[in-house]
């Protein structure tokens, strides 16, 4: 294992102090890196505050900022942060109008949160994502997987929150949003969390795991590397036929690397999935490519379609300051 790191003992709390350094100016640490929040809260505003395990970055801490998140909790590599630690960042970022979670669907971070809901004392929501097609039960969850998808529901939900959305109105826009969007991704490698020091699992170099997670679990099948059309043909043929009745409007296409794919790779992908959707009669109206939902150092992408509304559309477009996304600022 070659890794850029000190020690496997240290590589988060060691992330996280380089990565609040390079972005002070938008965010700082809180409770000894407990978690990561925005710099400057904005009075009256609705909290929102998402988390998970390390390992995916930038998903969560290069989403907090000016229209998107208040706070992230990073747990370790793959494992879910505690409820003490979604606590502790609720009550610093709590300007009076309450909190809204935004979690991804694995057993570990719903239940945590959860808990860290009941320990409040103040007003608590949650939106629950679970985006992927692939698979309807994993190693880490009961249902579906939150995904990449998340991203989105946390820059529709953030742009809304900072017009000053209140509470049961962001939770019933995340829910929405959620439902109007699926992915599914596709593995090249395996992964190499620093404490196991090797992959997590072993696939040929002729191979490819069709559907994985972001943690690295099994997906719907182990198949031969097939050419980048044929994969995109498939995952949008999985999305689309998800949402049941032929879905209607513009959509989002995100097409989303997992760690190890170049720029180069992810916009061949964009390619071929947009002249799939347009297969479908589907019109694309916004596009984010990059590693944004990574899973250390697999090679692969996701892709994540989302249903626009014109309000969901108006709320995309909206101003955004993050380490990772930056627009309209």
């Amino acid at each position: 294992m070659k890794k850029l790191i000190n020690s496997v003992d240290t590589v988060l709390s060691d992330s996280l102090a380089g990565f609040c350094a390079a972005h002070a100016d938008i965010l700082t640490p809180g409770g000894d890196f407990k978690f990561v929040r925005r710099r400057e809260l904005k009075p009256g505003k609705v909290a929102l505050i998402s988390g998970g395990g390390s390992g995916h970055e930038p998903l969560h801490a290069g989403l907090v900022g000016r229209g998107m998140l208040d706070a992230a909790c990073p747990g370790q590599i793959f494992t879910s942060p505690t409820p003490d630690q979604m606590l502790a960042a609720a009550e610093a970022v709590d300007t009076g109008a309450g909190v809204l979670l935004i979690v991804k669907n694995y057993e570990g971070d719903v239940m945590n949160f959860d808990m860290a809901s009941e320990m409040s004392s103040g007003s608590v929501a949650s939106v629950i994502t679970n985006d992927d097609v692939a698979v309807e039960d994993s190693l880490y969850t009961t249902g579906r997987r939150g995904v990449a998808g998340t991203l989105v529901v946390e820059k529709i939900v953030g742009a809304a929150a900072e017009e000053g959305g209140d509470l049961a109105s962001l939770k019933a826009l995340g829910e929405r949003v959620n439902g109007a969007t699926r992915s599914m991704g596709v593995a090249l490698t395996s992964c190499t969390v620093p404490a196991a020091g090797k992959p997590m699992f072993e696939i040929g170099d002729d191979e490819m795991e069709m559907g994985v997670g972001i943690h690295g679990e099994p997906g719907r099948r182990r198949v031969k590397l097939a050419s980048a059309d044929k994969i995109a043909e498939e995952m949008i043929a999985a999305i689309v036929n998800d949402f049941g009745e032929r879905p209607k409007g513009d959509v989002l296409l995100f097409v989303n690397g997992f760690g190890a794919t170049p720029a180069m790779e992810l916009y061949l992908m964009y390619d071929s999935a947009a002249r799939e959707l347009q297969k479908h009669g589907i019109r694309i109206a916004r596009s984010l490519v990059g590693s944004y939902v990574t899973s250390l150092d697999m090679a692969g992408c996701s892709l994540t379609v989302t249903f626009l509304d014109e309000e969901m559309l108006r709320l995309w477009d909206a101003p955004v300051h993050t380490a990772a996304l930056r627009w309209g600022c």
